[in-house]
């Protein structure tokens, strides 16, 4: 586990650019977090880095935000998801096994829909400070994974 403090959106932002520039077809990013910790800036910042320049906002209405650029980026917020059955009505193999990027927000809700291999980001807000201040928890979990997790350091 690696552990990124963030100090505003912009740094936040940036941390998912760098994701997004070092994603591959197929990556899963699980996005842990409460309302309001930046889960959706992390996104953009991914979004960034695979080149999509349209605004990107958080799908917790319609489930799933679909985004194109150097790879695709399939957006899941599940929160709203009544049963983890609803995965299977949204195809969701299609996107995690394809040939694009899944960010899901609220993966707890899936229970063990996920993915073998994954990347697990928690983001909360620092307790002991006011402001903007973010603790990220980057999980690799799996060999290419830990890769990334390595190459993100390095950058």
């Amino acid at each position: 586990m690696m552990e990124i403090r963030t100090f505003n959106e912009k740094e936040t932002e940036k941390l998912g650019k760098k994701i997004g520039r070092l994603a591959w077809p197929g990556l899963v990013i699980l996005l842990r977090g409460d309302l309001g910790t930046g889960k959706t800036v992390l996104t953009r910042g991914i979004a960034r880095g695979l080149g999509i320049e349209e605004p990107i906002t958080s799908p917790t209405y319609t489930l799933l935000h679909q985004y194109y650029g150097r790879l695709p980026l399939y957006h899941f917020d599940i929160y709203r998801l009544g049963d983890p059955d609803e995965m299977y009505d949204l195809g969701y193999e299609e996107f995690f096994y394809g040939q694009g990027v899944s960010v899901v927000e609220w993966p707890e809700r899936m229970e063990d829909l996920g993915p073998d291999e994954y990347l697990e980001i928690k983001i909360e807000k620092n307790p002991e400070h006011v402001g903007d201040e973010r603790i990220i928890k980057i999980i690799p979990v799996g060999e290419d994974y830990k890769k990334l997790a390595k190459d993100l350091m390095d950058l």
